[in-house]
């Protein structure tokens, strides 16, 4: 079973026991996020029903929180002596995927009402 998850913009194709790298997500190493399912394959039916994907599930957790490899950005300009080097650090953050779930299990809680015992007065 496998997902197609939406985070930071971008797309991740996630199974159970898989570590991804994403843009940050706040919280702490060791926190658990539900991430937006948008495509859900269990092996025997494909399941892209935004209703049915509302009751789907994926649960990560935060492995730690980091910055990527650097990268520069040059400008340019030939014959005008112009030129500009920066660089830059995005924040990531590693997920490690715990639990793929097609449907949420919510414990269903029946409220059993009880006769009341009339009130002498």
């Amino acid at each position: 079973m496998y997902a197609i998850v939406s985070t930071g913009g971008k797309q991740y194709k996630v199974a159970t026991d898989d570590v991804i790298t994403v843009e940050k997500i706040e919280g702490e190493a060791g926190s658990k996020v539900e991430l937006q399912v948008i495509f859900l394959n269990d092996g025997k039916k494909i399941v892209t029903d935004p209703a049915k994907l509302a009751k789907a599930k994926v649960t990560a957790e935060i492995l730690e929180q980091f910055k990527g490899e650097k990268q520069l950005v040059y400008k340019f300009h030939k014959r005008k002596r112009y030129h500009r080097l920066k660089g830059h650090r995005q924040q990531l953050t590693k997920l490690k995927i715990t639990k793929v779930q097609a449907t949420s299990r919510a414990k269903k809680t029946t409220k059993v009402e009880e006769p009341e015992a009339p009130v002498a007065e």
